[in-house]
Order: C-alpha cells, then structure tokens, then sequence
C-alpha cells in the first residue's frame, strides 16, 4: 500500500491532501524557499502516466528488504564517525571495502579522497550515481545512541563534526544500489559508474574530482545519465523529482579587509579594519536592494567575521566569509563586482594605500542546478509505481539551496541529470512537529537533523528504482 493511500485510510481524502501540502512545503523548507501563496500554488504531485512497471520492481524491494540490517549498520558507523570535507578518509575506505567485495573496479584518492566503482556489464547506457560524504562543522544534539561526538581541527581551530545533512544516508543508499545492482546483473546491460565525492558543502569536491582528471588520467568511463539524491526533511516515503532549474548557482569568497593596528586606547593612530569590515556588510545588501531587479534573485550572506583576539587591541586585518545564490550569471557579475566596488570605497575612505586594498578570494561554487526535462519524466513516470502517484511531488519552484553534482558533467553537454529529493523524517516525528504548528521537525545543517533508519532501505530502492530504469532498458 502507498503511503498517500496509508494516509487516506486513516485521515480521509481531504486531510490527506492538506497532509501532502504541508510535506511538500516541508521538502521546500530546508533549501530555502520562500512560503508565499504564489509558491504553494505550484506544490503539485505527479499526475503524468506511469510507465511499464519494472520487471524487477519486486526484486528490488524484496533485495534491499533483507539487506536492510547490513545498511542500517553501514550508515550508523558513518553517522557516528562524520568527517568534513577532504578529510573523508574514513568514510572513503568503508566505500571502496564495500564495493571492491561486491566485484566493482575501484579507483580511489579522486580529487584526494574521492572513490570510484565501476561495474561494467556489456553494451549499453553509462549510468553515473553520485553521493557526497562529507559531514558539516555542527556539534549534534539530537541524543541518538550513534551521535556523532567527533571534533576535528580545521584551519587551526577546533570544530565539531557531525551529518547534519543527509550524506551519511546519500553514502548509504549508494553502497545498497551497489549491492542490489549486482545481485540483479543478468537483468539489465550497460555500465554503472558509482561515485563517492567528497566535499560537496564547501563546494570543491566535484571540481577537485574533475581537476584530477576523472574521465582522463583517472579512467572513469564518461556517463551518458548522471542520478543523486538528497535527504530532505518531509516523512519517509515521500519523493520530490521535478524538471529544469531546481537549485540556485552559489559561490564562496573570502574579503580580508588591511588596516594598521594599535592599542584601543588609541584608535586615531590605527586604521581599524573591524569598523571597515562593519560598514561592508551593512552596504552589502544595498546591491541586493538597489543594484538588482527585485523579481531576480539574490543573496548575499556574511557567514563569519574573524578579526583580533584581545579586548584592547585593535587587529591588523578582518576576515569576512562570504555566500552568494544567484540563478541569473548577470545577477552574480553586479554582485561581485558591487562587493569589490564597496569594499575599495570604504579601505579608501579611511585612508588605506592603492597597495592595502581589500583582497578578494574566490573559493569554490557552482552554476544552477538544472534537471533535464527527459530524464526526469521517464524517472517519475517509473518511481511513482514504487511510491504512488500522491507519493511523488512532481512540480515545486527553484531553490536557492545549491549543488555542485552538476559540475561532474563538465563541458559535456550530452550528459542528462536528474537530482532528486527524498523524505527522511520519521513520520510519526513530523506529525508531532505538526501538532505543535511546525513545519517540520528539523531542518537540514540543524543540530537536531536525523535520518529515519526506515529511509535507509526506502532510499535505497528508489536509487535502484532510478538506476535500473536506465541500465534494465538495454537488455
């Protein structure tokens, strides 16, 4: 029984429906989409045909089913162990264990820690299945048995570590496409090609892999599809895959603001650079408010500011960190060239030298995240005979959330990618967060983010759902 038909055997058509506007709602939240009517009018479930079952639909679930305990144990001992960008170690020796036992070529230390596994089962479609393994810089608080309670020094300083987004799950959910994929071989012809990508969230891991020359000195095979999933925070059971423009392009730069330092006593005689890098931020959002068409989208966010150490002392230089979102190339270029413009105005004014100008480093980001049209329809005209036609969102506005999966498609413009969304709350979790007038109960990168262990084997056979709907075709 799908999960919208659970729903209205308990609730009623009625409440059922409002139940799946407000999941919907839900899956939006955590990548930041704005609440307005005109948004919720566009939260639709899929209505299109379903396409021929797949005629090892059963198989799949019943696979994954029994495999269910070995990838509930997989993704808790990743949960338990996060690691952050680059530093997946770990994380990427448990990938290639896992698929070196299962027959895969296995090509490691991609873009540092980046793992491949290619199963090559004759002629046919290159199917590319992509996961993120990194973790975020976030002390969980979630009281879980398996929390993570890792802290790793990062540029100095210490930090903790824990899988606030999902991708210990992503990880998961890969390692049982793995496995379901070989046990159905004789079923399907082509190549799967299974890539572990580190540091997705500071957004250099797919660049990394590339800059190493993935399809070249590395070997891999050049996909003809290239699949992902993300966890979101709606209930299990619940998929989001729709076409075109789903994700915002970001970039993240670093502005370090040169003053000359001193005792706070006596600030006439410094040029502070904290003041500067005060004034910066506040003019910042004058290029989002004034410089920019209000129907376009913009964000420009300070995520930190890092300046002195000591009460009375006025630091030598500011730090700020910096994101942007953007969907439109020209809306980056006037952000860019409207943060350097500012940022040179103020050192001036407060009389530093042509040569101590702020400096501007570009630290890694990604064009818009766009799902082709093609794949998609064949993608949920499939999945929605796994989770139902109510079970699968199939229309939702663009997000300013991002990705840098797409960058694995290089300047290969024949590659088709499909990004889905998958619902990892535990149901009964996001009722209570209902109840008490919440949208969800967590969100993602929150300190309270949790993956139902029932999406484990849930998001397992939708990635196998999605993998086998490309490969199964050619036999």
């Amino acid at each position: 029984m799908t999960l919208f038909r659970q729903l209205i055997s308990k609730l009623g058509l009625n409440r059922a429906l409002m139940f799946l506007l407000a999941i919907a709602t839900s899956l939006l939240l955590f990548i930041g989409i704005p609440l307005a009517n005109q948004a919720r009018a566009q939260l639709k479930p899929f209505t299109g045909r379903p396409a021929p079952k797949l005629p090892t639909l059963d198989r799949i679930i019943s696979l994954v089913d029994k495999d269910r305990d070995r990838l509930v144990t997989i993704f808790k001992d990743i949960h338990q162990n996060a690691e952050l960008g680059f530093m997946e170690t770990r994380t990427a020796g448990i990938v290639a264990k896992e698929l070196k036992a299962l027959g895969y070529e296995v090509k490691t230390g991609i873009g540092k820690t980046g793992v491949v596994g290619i199963l090559r089962n004759g002629d046919g479609p290159k199917v590319m299945y992509r996961a993120d393994m990194d973790a975020n810089a976030v002390a969980e608080k979630t009281g879980l048995p398996y929390a993570s309670t890792k802290r790793v020094e990062r540029n100095g300083e210490e930090v903790p570590v824990m899988h606030a987004c999902g991708h210990d799950a992503h990880t998961t959910w890969m390692l049982g496409v793995a496995k379901t994929m070989v046990a159905l071989k004789s079923e399907w012809k082509g190549t799967l090609i299974l890539v572990g990508q580190p540091d997705e969230e500071g957004g250099n891991g797919a660049t990394a892999m590339m800059k190493d020359g993935l399809y070249t000195q590395k070997g891999v095979p050049l996909p003809d599809y290239l699949i992902a999933m993300h966890t979101a925070p709606g209930p299990t059971g619940l998929v989001a895959n729709a076409e075109g423009t789903r994700m915002a392009g970001f970039d993240q730069l670093d502005v370090v603001f040169k003053g000359v330092g001193g005792h706070g006593s006596s600030p006439h005689v410094t040029k502070d650079p904290i003041v500067m890098t005060a004034h910066a931020i506040t003019q910042y959002q004058t290029i989002v408010a004034r410089a920019i068409d209000p129907q376009e989208t913009a964000v420009i966010t300070v995520g930190a500011v890092q300046a002195g150490i000591d009460n009375n002392v006025i630091p030598g230089e500011s730090l700020l960190k910096l994101n942007l979102r953007w969907f439109n190339p020209g809306v980056r270029e006037t952000m860019l060239k409207g943060i350097g413009s500012i940022n040179n105005a103020i050192a001036r004014s407060y009389g530093m030298p042509e040569n101590q100008l702020p400096s501007l480093t570009m630290k890694g980001g990604a064009p818009p995240l766009v799902n082709d049209k093609e794949l998609v329809d064949r993608m949920s005209a499939q999945l929605v005979n796994f989770v139902g036609q109510k079970g699968l969102l199939a229309t939702f506005p663009a997000t300013t959330g991002s990705e840098d999966v797409q960058l694995l498609m290089g300047d290969n413009k024949n590659i088709k990618l499909d990004f889905a969304f998958v619902g990892v709350a535990d149901p009964a979790l996001f009722a209570k967060a209902q109840a008490e007038g919440l949208l969800v109960p967590f969100s993602n990168h929150n300190a309270n983010f949790q993956v139902d262990l029932n999406a484990i084997p849930f998001g397992t056979k939708v990635g196998s759902v999605m993998a086998m709907e490309l490969l199964g075709s050619a036999k």
